[in-house]
């Protein structure tokens, strides 16, 4: 049996890492070229600009990425970084700038910095790519994962504690979606090599015991530190819990999902982006709904389905389509969004049973009553109540 594993070449953690992102740099060249999202940018500019000094470094900025990982801002970049002979990429900010210098520097001298810990998306050797217009578009992969992914804490506590909480919302599909794929002997995209065919198994693998261990302790952490690390966001503070979400969010998220598979819960999230509301919220608070819409497509226990709505609760992520700014949906847009989490080369089919779009519209129609029901339901003010 083939089996896969993958994983950066180096995970750097701490306060205040970012001075010795030149250091990293320095491996690879003198000059990078840095893809960040303005505000990103600007949050960190007297770190940039000490760690240039410190290390004899040049950072090549440009005003191409305006915010989305598409194909055509991904060209205009890389013919940037060719004319301006970059030796590397560093991808600072969000999840969309880290996955367009994915993109960029498609498997090869590659450094990423999240600025805030929302996504899983840091370590991996893959991408999503969207439309211009913000649909989702394909995934791509590269032929290995960021040569650095370095974290500066420090950073990420002084983010909106939303941004954190979307990244558990990210993090909480990784064991149940790894899960699934034990179950089903289902493919991972660790061995997967670049611009493989993803149907052909034998150039994939199954997932390691060390993939679903990691996804088992990326759950139970999310449990026992996961509230406790909302609120030391909140007050910008650096906590030992705070240290263990953010690895929870990146790293052990990051390895889970993609050593461990991915399987309903973020497919159905691929169809959520049908909505039209989906641009207000995150990645990972629409993940958060489509978990919820996993346990029940798998008819999960009762009691671990509540104990993911207690901690999705307790920590203010989505648990109903209200939540996610949609109050109604009619039966055209439910089955537009379970066709496209159905389509042939989505993660969805990682199953351990065949999966429908009848069974997925079923799904989805009953997590939203079940979530509605808990966080809305028995309560006996009136609409407009916020309790």
């Amino acid at each position: 049996m083939r089996k896969a594993f993958i994983c950066p070449t180096k995970y750097v953690q701490g306060e205040d890492e970012l001075l010795n992102l030149g250091y990293f740099v320095r491996t690879f060249g003198k000059k990078a070229l840095l893809i960040a999202d303005p505000f990103a940018l600007k949050l960190v500019a007297e770190k940039l600009e000490a760690t240039q000094k410190k290390y004899g470094v040049e950072f090549i900025t440009s005003d191409i990425f305006k915010g989305e990982c598409s194909r055509g801002v991904v060209k205009a970049l890389q013919d940037f970084a060719k004319q301006n002979k970059c030796n590397c990429t560093i991808g600072l900010g969000g999840g969309k700038a880290i996955d367009t210098s994915k993109c960029v520097a498609a498997g090869t001298n590659l450094i990423i910095c999240p600025t805030i810990a929302a996504t899983d998306a840091p370590t991996s050797h893959s991408a999503v790519l969207y439309t211009d217009d913000h649909h989702f578009d394909d995934y791509a992969y590269f032929k290995q994962s960021p040569s650095v992914v370095l974290i500066d804490t420090t950073v990420i506590a002084n983010a909106p504690a939303r941004f954190l909480v979307s990244g558990m919302g990210d993090a909480l599909s990784t064991y149940f979606e790894a899960r699934a794929n034990v179950r089903s002997c289902s493919n991972v995209n660790a061995g997967l090599p670049c611009g493989a065919d993803r149907n052909k198994g034998t150039l994939l693998g199954y997932g390691t015991m060390a993939s679903f261990a990691l996804a088992e302790l990326c759950y139970n952490t999310l449990l026992s530190d996961g509230v406790k690390a909302k609120t030391a966001c909140e007050l910008h503070c650096v906590t030992p819990a705070f240290e263990k979400i953010v690895e929870t969010n990146i790293l052990l998220s990051g390895l889970g999902f993609e050593s461990g598979g991915l399987a309903a819960a973020h497919a159905i999230h691929d169809g959520l982006t049908l909505l039209p509301s989906h641009t207000k919220f995150y990645h990972g608070e629409m993940v958060a709904f489509g978990t919820i819409c996993q346990l029940v497509l798998e008819n999960s226990p009762e009691e671990e389905l509540y104990e993911v709505l207690d901690f999705c609760d307790a920590v203010g992520l989505p648990v109903c389509l209200k939540d996610l700014g949609t109050d109604e949906i009619d039966d055209e847009m439910l089955t537009a969004i379970a066709e496209k989490s159905c389509i042939p080369d989505e993660s969805i089919h990682n199953m351990p049973f065949p999966v429908t779009v009848d069974m997925v519209k079923a799904a989805i129609k009953t997590a939203d009553k079940i979530g509605y029901d808990y966080r809305y339901g028995f309560c006996e003010c009136d609409d407009e109540c916020n309790c």
